[in-house]
């Protein structure tokens, strides 16, 4: 039979090597048009067919059909008549769609000839985005605040690895590339009224200028539209050094300067790109919807209509408004009178990919946008639940791209890369050699998926075209390829179940496959759960802390249930496993390196599921502990324990020689597990002894709950020593104490207990009014580094101030103020109970806005504070303590 199959594919290779082909093209042909011909010149050359200019054995004709009504924008119709075949584009990019389509029929037919078929996407945009981003801060600039320079990002400036990528989007039917950065302006134009504000060199400037037109230029020969990301407010550094400003702010005021130039920046920018769009995020360095509103109105819209008028355009391009941190829909609306072609973006499920089965209120959020803009885009965004190992399951894509349509009316979707955002070009694998692997070669599956379905999710029974690529990429059967299929499958749902059912966010604050902490397990609300994140990323279902609780009160269960979910992931990923290592990597043709890669990350799938199952029975028996009192199941917990540590040693090995980290973000707003300050904790080695210090407590906690006489009597919590700061004239203080008063004029809130490490420190005297309706700002001198302790009351009404979240704001951490260093630590006459954070700042001059919103300063110290639950609103019932000594 291999004899017979040989002869067959010999005699189909010399017959295809025999034909020759001629392509033509209209008189008048566009550029795209051209680079159809040369793409489709290019493709059957390849599979071993002849062009030539003449006379030939198939003539292929590239036209565009005169008739809008039969043929869709980007779509196209096949048709062949004896050896004549006709590809007809409802426009210049429908051409190279067709030329696309001939290309994978005459693969798979393995000869030049075509079904007839007619075909158009299903979804308008259809894009994937490149950050302009690192893993770490530039010294001297925050978050997003990245220069195009060759120091920089040296792979931006290869024109062949462009190209490249390029080709992979028309491969696989994307028309739109998205470039994401905090402030590009500085990088790409100059403007006359702020010459100073350029933010590169002049060589520099040259080489961007160069590099921009060429992308730009090669994109729109493909039928690609590039479209530059930005952040508002972000100013470039020699600008906001120029006028004594920061880059950003989240809780400045508009002014007209910042207005100005952003206005201007837009302006040129558009003017000098003919070929680009724009995606505005006006969220995370905003505070006010208010604000982001004027900004969109009177800075944004306005800029992008000077540009046009100065390049003497008439059309109206469209404009992408993100809904991020502001109110998507009010936005639109606010905005469309004075701009009629604005698009919108959501992110699908967040910062992660949690479900095909989307909904609640960030649902009814894409499903406004959609009735209001002319396309609604979905946005697949960092998966921050999915790196660093491969994921690539196309029945789990195929749902999500249909539940987009469905669920959220999305007329487009964007896809950020599958894992290693902050880091592109590279993936996190570490190869023996040293050398890096590329995201593009890596996850080439990813991008494939994603395409195949935004252009037509109608696909049943998909498992053969997907085994047929798999086959071609390792040089296999079938089979064998179906074996790998089905891997793909099994491990991609292990992340989504359990982020959606366990995680305190679908945000980047949380890498998930580095596992959760114990005290993140029994008390996740400590942590901050992101709002709207169970009720909109997945199907109803429960937590664990609820879970526990409604079996100790013998309530019914509703939804998906924690302990059904780990159950099934430890299955996935043992089918997972059980089907990438039947397959011996000798018997594939190609990719054997790549191949041992993926058998890897099964393993690392399956022996994290079972680690994190095992942890999560262990919080099951601290929550049994919670409603008993019973120390019994303290006892079963620490068994538990002990296996999901053995479990994480295994991860531990599978990784150590395979990958560089876990997260491609290594900075301070990554919070869970842990802090990922100054790239710390990024790998599964780094937090193992965080794993096996939770266990040790756990013991020692155990033996004292049994042995209180042998327990050290809890030691005097001493007050912090206050810190000489110097306040600017009129900021009034008081003695931090009980009857304190904190806001003028208001005894009626006095204050009635105070955490004992904040007694006698010198609290702001604040007017109640102004912190709600302006802020509040606080400029003052140290001459040591210092901590200013600000209080968050516990409530979520709009007039309390809220506390960081760096879901939505990036710049949340910048202080270290993230989480609160004491909970429930003063309490006020009729007022919430309020947590304590602390902003670490050094010796200098300082001026500290703080957000809208009641909020109290208790004051300023340079003392250790031990990071504690106060229990000002009574005596506390979580467990979490059980892990910490």
């Amino acid at each position: 039979m291999k004899k017979l199959l040989t002869m067959i594919l010999l005699a189909v290779s010399i017959v295809s090597y025999a034909q020759t082909f001629s392509i033509t093209t209209r008189r008048e042909a566009s550029n795209r048009e051209k680079f159809a011909a040369e793409y489709l010149s290019r493709k059957l050359s390849a599979l071993g067919y002849s062009f030539v200019k003449g006379k030939a054995d198939y003539r292929i004709s590239l036209i565009i059909s005169k008739d809008s009504t039969v043929l869709k924008q980007e779509g196209f119709r096949l048709s062949q008549r004896k050896r004549t075949i006709t590809i007809e584009g409802g426009d210049a990019t429908g051409v190279i769609y067709g030329c696309n389509e001939l290309v994978e029929q005459v693969k798979k037919n393995h000869m030049l000839m075509v079904s007839p078929t007619m075909q158009h996407p299903e979804m308008v945009m259809r894009g994937t985005c490149i950050g302009l981003q690192k893993t770490v801060y530039l010294p001297g600039h925050g978050v997003y605040e990245y220069p195009y320079t060759p120091e920089n990002f040296p792979w931006f400036y290869d024109k062949a690895e462009w190209v490249k990528y390029l080709d992979m989007m028309v491969e696989n039917r994307m028309n739109s590339l998205y470039l994401w950065n905090g402030h590009p302006f500085a990088s790409l134009v100059k403007l006359k009224d702020y010459p100073f504000a350029l933010e590169v060199d002049e060589a520099t400037f040259r080489k961007n200028e160069e590099i921009f037109s060429f992308l730009t230029h090669e994109a729109d020969r493909r039928g690609i539209f590039v479209i530059q990301m930005f952040y508002n407010i972000i100013l470039s550094k020699p600008f906001a050094d120029h006028y004594g400003l920061k880059t950003q702010d989240r809780h400045r005021p508009i002014t007209p300067l910042i207005s100005d130039y952003t206005r201007k920046s837009v302006a040129a920018f558009i003017e000098k790109y003919p070929n680009v769009g724009l995606l505005v995020c006006l969220g995370e360095a905003m505070a006010s919807i208010d604000d982001d509103v004027k900004w969109m109105k009177e800075t944004i819209i306005p800029g992008i209509k000077d540009g046009l008028k100065a390049s003497g355009r008439t059309d109206i391009p469209p404009v992408v408004l993100r809904s991020h941190d502001t109110d998507g829909p009010l936005v639109l609306r606010e905005s469309l009178p004075l701009y009629p072609n604005i698009y919108t973006m959501s992110k699908y499920t967040g910062e992660s990919l949690t479900t095909y089965e989307p909904g609640g209120p960030w649902g009814e959020t894409h499903r406004q946008l959609a009735a209001a803009a002319p396309v609604h885009i979905d946005n697949v965004h960092i998966l921050a639940n999915l790196e660093p190992w491969r994921w690539s399951s196309p029945a789990f894509i195929s749902k999500t791209v249909e539940a987009m349509h469905r669920v959220h009316h999305s007329k487009g979707f964007h896809l950020y890369p599958q894992a290693s955002y902050w880091d592109w070009p590279y993936a996190a694998d570490k190869l023996p050699d040293g050398r890096r692997l590329k995201q593009l070669d890596r996850d080439w599956m990813w991008y494939k998926a994603w395409g195949r379905y935004a252009w037509n999710f109608h696909r049943n029974n998909d498992n053969d075209y997907w085994k047929q690529v798999l086959a071609d990429y390792y040089q296999t059967d079938t089979l064998t390829a179906g074996r790998i299929l089905n891997a793909y499958d099994e491990s991609g749902e292990i992340a989504p179940k359990l982020l959606r059912r366990f995680g305190i966010t679908e945000g980047n604050r949380q890498t998930l496959l580095l596992g959760m902490k114990m005290g993140q397990l029994v008390n996740p609300y400590k942590y901050t759960i992101y709002p709207g994140f169970y009720e909109s990323c997945g199907p109803k279902g429960e937590k664990l802390i609820e879970y526990v609780e409604k079996e100790w009160n013998h309530q019914s269960h509703e939804g998906e249930l924690p302990l059904d979910i780990i159950d099934q992931c430890v299955d996935h990923g043992a089918a997972a496993l059980a089907a990438i290592t039947s397959i011996q990597p000798e018997t594939l043709g190609n990719h054997k390196d790549e191949f041992l890669r993926l058998q890897n990350d099964m393993r690392c799938y399956y022996h994290f599921a079972k680690a994190f199952r095992l942890k999560v029975l262990a919080a099951q028996q601290a929550l049994n502990y919670k409603w008993s009192k019973d120390i019994s199941h303290l006892d079963a917990a620490v068994p538990l324990l002990e296996q999901s540590i053995e479990e994480w040693r295994k991860l531990c090995q599978l990784t150590a020689d395979t990958y560089l980290y876990a997260n491609s973000m290594q900075t301070a707003q990554r919070r869970i597990p842990v802090g990922g300050d100054d790239g710390k904790y990024k790998t599964w080695t780094e937090m193992l002894p965080i794993y096996e210090e939770e266990l040790e407590a756990l013991r020692q906690n155990i033996y004292r709950l049994r042995h209180p006489a042998d327990s050290t009597a809890t030691a005097h919590i001493a007050a912090v020593t206050p810190a000489p700061v110097k306040l600017s004239d009129g900021q009034q203080t008081v003695t931090l104490t009980k009857d304190a008063i904190l806001f003028e004029g208001r005894p009626d809130t006095k204050v009635d207990a105070v955490a004992p490490e904040l007694e006698g420190l010198q609290a702001l005297v604040l007017n109640r009014d102004t912190t709600r309706i302006k802020g509040t700002t606080i400029s003052f001198s140290s001459p040591k580094p210092v901590k200013v302790l600000v209080g968050f009351f516990q409530d979520d009404d709009h007039k309390w101030a809220n506390p960081p979240k760096l879901e939505i704001d990036a710049t949340g951490n910048e202080y270290g103020q993230a989480e609160p260093v004491l909970t429930n630590a003063i309490s006020m006459l009729q007022m919430p109970k309020v947590n304590i954070h602390q902003y670490c700042l050094p010796a200098g001059n300082h001026l500290l806005r703080l957000p809208k919103g009641i909020i109290m300063v208790a004051g300023f110290t340079s003392s250790e504070i031990q990071p504690r639950d106060a229990g000002l609103n009574g005596a506390g019932n979580e467990v979490d303590w059980l892990f910490q000594k």
